[in-house]
């Protein structure tokens, strides 16, 4: 989630600029949808985190903690895809709340090449407290907002997902063979 709010940031300036400069129509800041996107998830994540600094922690690692099986535990590589995250982010992360006493490594008992991460009490207690967090705002937004409301959003976030993905598709393979430099 964090992974795909910092590639909105990211590219926000670029995709504005392309769009005056597309279509030599001035937009407004507020006109576009990484605005509102970017704008709303900043909101949400300074509401999480003082809900979290109350507890001892952060947004970040009670979005970890969330993600953590809490009677399995989780292999460690499957982490950060889960959270949309690069895996040195999260090695940095774990460490860190390994230190904290939030979690514990243990090697996987049917593959011993693979790490488990599991919570430890306190671990759990503070992934309880994040959940419930969760819980109350995602309450709040739904005595605000009709079902139907909510369906159109998720539909137009998928797409919007669809639309970021195409992108990052394109920018990985730009050359689309249109020079003639394998031509004989």
């Amino acid at each position: 989630m964090q992974h795909f709010f910092s590639l909105i940031v990211c590219m926000h300036n670029f995709f504005f600029l392309k769009l005056v400069c597309i279509n030599k129509v001035p937009m407004k800041r507020e006109e576009t949808v990484d605005h509102h996107i970017k704008s709303s998830w900043h909101a949400i994540s300074r509401m999480y985190n003082q809900q979290a600094a109350k507890e001892g922690f952060t947004t970040s690692i009670g979005f970890v903690l969330i993600n953590i099986n809490s009677k399995e535990g989780t292999p460690a590589t499957k982490i950060a895809p889960l959270m949309g995250l690069e895996s040195r982010s999260l090695t940095r992360m774990l460490k860190g709340m390994e230190e904290k006493g939030l979690i514990y490594r243990k090697q996987d008992p049917t593959d011993k090449r693979s790490v488990r991460i599991f919570l430890t009490e306190e671990g759990i207690k503070k992934k309880k407290v994040s959940v419930q967090v969760i819980k109350a705002f995602n309450l709040h937004v739904r005595e605000r907002v009709s079902e139907e409301e909510l369906t159109i959003f998720f539909r137009v976030f998928e797409k919007i997902q669809s639309v970021i993905e195409d992108i990052v598709i394109e920018n990985v393979n730009p050359n689309k063979y249109k020079s003639a430099l394998y031509d004989s």
